[in-house]
């Protein structure tokens, strides 16, 4: 992945920008929540039974007991961490360089999963088979219900090993892939009336809601959702992302390139020279904070730097991958309230 933005983006047009797609499914997990047990700190207990799920995709999955080796893709199974559930084995960015937790693992224990692959469609299945999986969990960027980051040419031996369960972010808003992932977690034992996962909930309500004040009390902010490699800036558009379409949603006034401009990558972002990357007036960018996006301090052209918004010191990370917990979505909508809030009005 050495252009990491350009080939990321060309993966079936899939992520510089994931909506408001009603694909209502069904959760059911035997037992009671006094039979799946629960405890103060969040922690999943040892849940009993059979168990099922139907995911995003309108695919059931059933199993003699709630599973305990599971294997998820990273930002799921920090999201899953967050809830308390702890999985096996992870595949896709885990850790840094330096051996830290990559900002897709979120608070996670990386020294207590099993990394299959420390980058986006890396995937070593022969260890996977060492986990003796019982269910993969990952997302899902398209309206196909490819498996992300799972990679196509061994898909096939993966799907052997175990059921998949996915989760879409694919053109439907934030709230609701947050709300699969929490059924999802209390079917898999989490205690979602623990004192913790309550107030994580309640802080995002409340995030949401500063920041649709922030958006209605300073409509003319224009904020512009970028990415950039080392040959390319991307500008995403809004209409497929949960995280972006959400704000849309609460009234944050984006850039939107025209569709014409997005054509070539399914409706996801323009692509952009660095010599063009002026083409959009903005008052705050939204940067990619994957590790595989050139990130803002990294960023050495001098036409980035003359942006008035980069001027200014109006620039903030955006999560294209948000980890699905309340707890980590909450900072996204308080840092962009606050630029907004502060925000001069530069374009």
């Amino acid at each position: 992945m050495s252009n990491a933005r350009a080939t990321h983006f060309t993966r079936r047009g899939i992520l510089a920008a994931g909506g408001a797609l009603g694909l209502g499914a069904a959760l059911t997990a035997c037992g009671s929540d006094d039979e799946n047990g629960g405890s103060a700190d969040g922690k999943a207990s040892a849940a009993s039974g059979p168990w099922s799920f139907e995911d995003d995709r309108g695919t059931t999955v059933k199993l003699d007991q709630v599973p305990t080796s599971i294997v998820a893709f990273t930002g799921v199974a920090a999201a899953l961490w967050d809830y308390g559930v702890q999985v096996k084995g992870v595949f896709g960015p885990t850790t840094t360089k330096d051996g830290k937790a990559d900002v897709q693992a979120g608070d996670m224990d990386v020294s207590k999963v099993t990394v299959l692959g420390n980058a986006w469609g890396k995937f070593n299945v022969e260890k996977y088979a060492a986990l003796a999986p019982e269910v993969l969990i990952t997302t899902t960027f398209d309206d196909a219900g490819t498996l992300w980051s799972v990679p196509e040419e061994s898909k096939d031996k993966i799907a052997k090993l175990a059921p998949s369960v996915a989760v879409s972010v694919f053109d439907r808003q934030l709230t609701e892939p947050l709300q699969r992932m929490w059924e999802l977690a209390e079917s898999l034992g989490a205690d979602m009336k623990a004192d913790k996962t309550v107030q994580a909930k309640k802080d995002f309500e409340a995030a949401a809601e500063r920041l649709r004040t922030a958006a209605k009390a300073r409509p003319e902010i224009k904020v512009l959702a970028g990415s950039a490699s080392p040959d390319l800036f991307y500008v995403s558009g809004t209409n497929l992302s949960v995280d972006l379409e959400y704000f849309k949603a609460l009234g944050v006034n984006f850039v939107e390139p025209s569709e014409a401009a997005k054509k070539a990558t399914g409706g996801w972002y323009e692509s952009l020279s660095w010599e063009n990357v002026d083409k959009y007036a903005a008052d705050v960018i939204v940067m990619d904070d994957r590790t595989s996006a050139t990130q803002p301090a990294d960023i050495t052209e001098g036409t980035w730097k003359k942006l008035p918004a980069v001027k200014a010191g109006q620039v903030i990370s955006r999560s294209p991958e948000p980890i699905l917990s309340y707890d980590k979505c909450t900072p996204l909508l308080t840092n962009l309230a606050e630029a907004i809030e502060k925000a001069k009005k530069v374009s």
